[in-house]
């Protein structure tokens, strides 16, 4: 397989992190939609931003990709600096946007053509890449099809056969599966992983959803407000939150939480509008001695479980919501909201 960004990348196939930043930022006026976040991503693996829409995800990818220019702080890609030299970092990454970008008056096959003639491709080259790329989402059978003829399923398919045209040593997914049925979530999260398998190629993507992080990402940022409050592989960061995981709800919150709190068995504790979430091991143990904890601080326990913790488990612990207490929001829509308050 020819890569023809191959000639950039001489000398710099030792780079481990593909992307590096430090401090970045981005304000729009006197809102910070992004701030002063620093991480690192990894050649080859499935890097993933989790948080809710307004959380800062976007924003950092379109100044990843140049789109945007930071207010501070700085970023390479591949060894390149996203301000000095924007133009090699253009020509190693592929990028899928929320919104649809296709031409739907053109074929599935076209639109790759015309995206392939921009980055220089040979004809040859555009025939066989096209081939190899509509075989990665399964679209073979649908090139010749006009893509307003194609399924929301299909668009978003050929977008991502799109942003690896040109061999991109990075993909960009922002919210990939926004939208889309349950089924085909799936399919795409397989086409994903296919294609960096297949491709070798390193992936950053954002997402609001939590199975969706799950499957897919190598490891995990968790963004809110714009920073970056922690990044760890799934399951460490599960692991974070305690081995099982205890919500209950009682009579007096506050007693039974101050109680709790002075127990050295409890790895966290965190209270969430109603319910109490407590960190432990070997859970099943432990709620025998929390009811009777509770019943000698004449406390009424309404309601008690255990599971093994999940990321929306972590998501609580480290934000202290959920996300589904979060308004979606894009930045501009939150600073809008910004500016109406100060009125």
């Amino acid at each position: 397989m020819r890569n023809i960004a191959s000639k950039n990348k001489v000398g710099r196939q030792n780079i481990l992190d593909i992307i590096r930043t430090k401090n970045l930022t981005k304000k729009f006026n006197d809102f910070t939609a992004v701030d002063h976040i620093s991480f690192s991503v990894r050649k080859g693996e499935i890097f993933g931003f989790l948080g809710p829409n307004g959380a800062g995800k976007t924003t950092t990818i379109k100044m990843l990709t140049t789109l945007l220019y930071p207010t501070e702080g700085s970023a390479t890609l591949f060894g390149f600096d996203i301000l000095k030299q924007r133009d090699k970092v253009r020509q190693n990454i592929g990028i899928v946007f929320q919104d649809p970008a296709l031409d739907t008056e053109l074929t599935g096959r076209e639109n790759l053509d015309f995206h392939a003639r921009m980055y220089g491709l040979s004809k040859n080259d555009r025939k066989n890449r096209i081939d190899e790329v509509l075989r990665l989402v399964d679209l073979v059978d649908k090139k010749d099809v006009l893509v307003k003829n194609y399924s929301g399923g299909m668009k978003r398919r050929l977008e991502i056969a799109r942003g690896l045209m040109h061999y991109p040593t990075v993909l960009f997914l922002d919210e990939p599966t926004l939208g889309l049925d349950a089924q085909t979530r799936h399919a795409i999260w397989d086409y994903i992983k296919k294609m960096n398998k297949e491709e070798n190629t390193t992936i950053f993507l954002t997402t609001h959803y939590m199975d969706e992080a799950d499957y897919l990402c190598d490891r995990i940022g968790i963004i809110d407000h714009g920073k970056i409050l922690i990044i760890n592989t799934t399951k460490s960061l599960k692991n974070s939150v305690g081995n099982d995981v205890i919500t209950l709800s009682c009579s007096n919150m506050d007693k039974l939480t101050e109680r709790l709190e002075n127990e050295s068995w409890i790895k966290n504790i965190k209270r969430h509008n109603s319910q109490l979430t407590l960190g432990v091991k070997k859970g099943e143990e432990k709620i025998p001695i929390i009811v009777e904890i509770a019943q000698k601080l004449k406390i009424k326990i309404k309601s008690i479980s255990v599971r093994k913790p999940t990321l929306d488990d972590v998501f609580i612990y480290f934000t202290g919501h959920t996300m589904r207490d979060q308004e979606p929001e894009s930045p501009m829509k939150e600073m809008a909201r910004f500016y109406r308050r100060r009125r």
